[in-house]
């Protein structure tokens, strides 16, 4: 167990998760860091991170693990999916202000870095991208909508502890994450490589399952270390607190280009839109037999398909009927000018499903 330091002490909310575990590479790659892991499990964090296990969901779990845990700097990378928004709202806005509550005695935190996403701008999963909407690339500086989303309840709970407990925050707000985790509800990248794995087993094409806007328009998504660095470089940079921030890879593409060369890397024929979407959930209905069938015959880790993709989530993204690109510009000229190809960000997630038996190698 590692020694902890009071200097720099990190606590990772979701440290298991898809941002989350991202986090907790980069700060232990930087060094210098005593890494916390909140989670209600510990099987996958490093063994170099302290485990802090409890749920979110219980203030008694929360107060008594936080009890003796005095960090400095914390990184909110969780949240709970729930029946409707309403409930969404009751339950994450919550989680976050009991976290708050359990640490307040402690008095150590200085920073605290909240990870949202682009539903700020186009409305939570039950209006997402069909209300009135700012104008694209979405800026920071745009309002609130007129609606409820739990991303507001998260932020209103992050900045009334802030101003309690005299601290800093930052709030991220990324667009389709893609990183290395199982069992997350919205890791894009190793959906798409889950579907590709399918199709091939059933001789059949990888085809887009999105809307003719997605396919032909610009876009953009966030790789999860891109994420990481953006919530440390913020948590860590002197004068930039209490700032909401956009965080993607900070290239636009069109779907109708990578696709293809998605497909290719994951050894798959592919099909573009043609005439009307074809969602994931339908294409992939019905296929948890065919996937326990690679994963017996390839040795791999995960048997259960709702574990490795959520198509529903896929369809979501791929299925707006409008433009979605993040303005990177104020994180630009405040000092973050990380920077990743969109294309080599998911081929290198797709090696690393492969080395680590989450995917099929194919050759």
């Amino acid at each position: 167990m590692p020694t902890p330091s009071p200097d720099r002490a990190a606590l990772i909310v979701g440290a298991s998760g898809i941002a989350g575990s991202a986090v907790t590479e980069q700060l232990l790659a930087d060094g210098g860091w005593t890494v916390y892991g909140l989670c209600r499990t510990p099987g996958r964090l490093d063994e170099r991170v302290i485990p802090v296990i409890a749920d979110l969901r219980d203030p008694n779990s929360l107060t008594g693990a936080l009890a003796d845990i005095r960090p400095t700097h914390v990184f909110y990378t969780s949240w709970a999916r729930m029946p409707t928004e309403a409930e969404n709202c009751v339950v994450n806005g919550a989680m976050v202000r009991d976290l708050f509550d359990a640490l307040t005695a402690g008095g150590s935190v200085q920073h605290a870095a909240l990870l949202t996403g682009l539903k700020h701008y186009m409305g939570p999963f039950e209006a997402y991208g069909t209300g009135e909407m700012a104008d694209t690339p979405f800026t920071e500086e745009a309002g609130r909508q007129d609606v409820a989303n739990f991303y507001y309840d998260q932020e209103d709970a992050l900045f009334a502890a802030a101003e309690r407990d005299n601290f800093t925050w930052s709030v991220h707000r990324a667009h389709t994450i893609s990183g290395h985790a199982l069992g997350n509800v919205m890791n894009f990248a190793l959906t798409v490589a889950v579907q590709a794995a399918i199709c091939r087993e059933l001789g059949q094409p990888l085809i887009f399952n999105g809307s003719d806007t997605q396919w032909n328009g610009l876009t953009d998504v966030s790789d999860s270390t891109i994420v990481a660095k953006q919530m440390i470089w913020a948590s860590t940079t002197p004068g930039i607190g209490n700032e909401a921030w956009n965080v993607a890879n900070g290239e636009v593409f069109r779907w109708r280009v990578l696709w293809p060369k998605l497909a290719q890397y994951l050894g798959v024929d592919w099909e573009g839109f043609v005439d009307k979407p074809r969602t994931a959930v339908e294409q992939m209905t019905g296929k948890q037999d065919v996937w326990q069938r690679i994963v017996e015959r390839e040795g791999l880790v995960e048997p259960r398909l709702d574990r490795v993709a959520a198509f529903w989530h896929s369809d979501s993204d791929l299925g707006l009927e409008t433009e979605v690109i993040t303005g990177m510009t104020k994180s630009r000229l405040a000092g973050f000018t990380e920077y990743v190809s969109t294309e080599a960000a998911f081929k290198r997630l797709f090696d690393r499903y492969r080395e680590e038996n989450i995917i099929p190698k194919f050759q």
